[in-house]
């Protein structure tokens, strides 16, 4: 007879530390160099419609690549990837606590303005024991990428001027969440006509990091807001899943920003429906401090969203 021998268990936590360090170094480049790719891909398409200088064009698009614009970046690219950084170990720390195996953050690069990524994520590999480790860990990212984004968006509001606006309709104009409007204001006070705050770079990435809260706390899914809506309600949430997607869709009337927003959330509905996994532990409620908390991530919520985050206007 042949003893029987004990399945394997893969170990947890086990990571491809050198996959996490390149996809940094890459959102790193492309996240410095964001008005430099803006320039780029602004010459390659004129060089497009113009085949005899498209040569020229791509030279010197690819020109702008300079050390000193990597240096000035850094004020964008480092307080954006701390803050995407801090949401995702927000995470993942809570996954160590409560031993739900899960990766460290992937950053994703993107050669596009205006952001230069596309975010960062982690991937937990196994279901959540219970509502109360489900709320912690969805509730975790949102707070750390919160509380990391407050100074960051204090100095970028201070180090960012006043400006004259000879048209309002040409440009990238962002929303103001009311957190921005608070702090404008304790800037500046209240801003004539004519004027606007041009953000500095660092304020740029915080505000970002704001949009980033507001869209991961939507109750959607497996959404952070679906996490902390599902620990809340249970099957229930998938009726505020079905509220969010409706909504993102009507607010594309007022903003078409929401397309890629509303897209997202229809790509996740069609693979992984409207619903949310069970945990393993269906019946412990959410005691009192874990309310409160969900308190806290609404307001979170409600000062970080804009119903209109980004137009571009290019004149009449």
């Amino acid at each position: 007879m042949q003893p029987a021998i004990a399945p394997q268990l893969r170990p947890k936590f086990q990571h491809r530390y050198r996959t996490h360090l390149i996809l940094f170094g890459l959102t790193l480049f492309t996240t410095s160099f964001t008005p430099a790719f803006e320039f780029f891909w602004s010459a390659i398409v004129f060089g497009l419609f113009h085949p005899a200088k498209l040569l020229p064009t791509f030279v010197e698009g690819f020109g702008v690549f300079t050390p000193q614009l990597f240096i000035s970046g850094l004020s964008y690219s480092l307080p954006l990837l701390t803050i995407l950084g801090a949401h995702e170990l927000g995470h993942y720390f809570q996954c160590r606590r409560y031993n739900v195996d899960a990766t460290l953050p992937f950053f994703i690069p993107l050669p596009l303005p205006p952001t230069g990524t596309l975010g960062a994520v982690i991937r937990i590999r196994e279901s959540f024991p219970s509502k109360r480790a489900l709320f912690d860990i969805g509730v975790a990212g949102p707070i750390a990428g919160f509380l990391m984004l407050l100074p960051f968006l204090y100095v970028g509001i201070q180090l960012s001027p006043m400006i004259r606006v000879t048209d309002p309709r040409i440009g990238l104009h962002l929303g103001d969440p009311l957190l921005v409007q608070a702090l404008v204001k304790l800037r500046y006070g209240t801003v004539p006509p004519g004027y606007d705050v041009l953000l500095h770079p660092m304020g740029f990435a915080a505000w970002w990091g704001l949009l980033a809260t507001a869209l991961n706390l939507m109750p959607f899914g497996q959404l952070d807001g679906g996490h902390i809506v599902y620990a809340l309600f249970g099957h229930r949430a998938r009726y505020a899943s079905i509220a969010t997607v409706t909504t993102a869709a009507l607010l594309m009337f007022r903003s078409l920003s929401w397309a890629s927003v509303t897209m997202m959330m229809l790509v996740m509905a069609f693979f992984l429906g409207v619903g949310h996994p069970r945990v393993v532990d269906e019946d412990t409620p959410l005691d009192v401090r874990r309310k409160l908390v969900a308190l806290f991530a609404l307001l979170m919520f409600t000062l970080s969203f804009t119903p209109v985050p980004i137009q571009t206007f290019f004149g009449k």
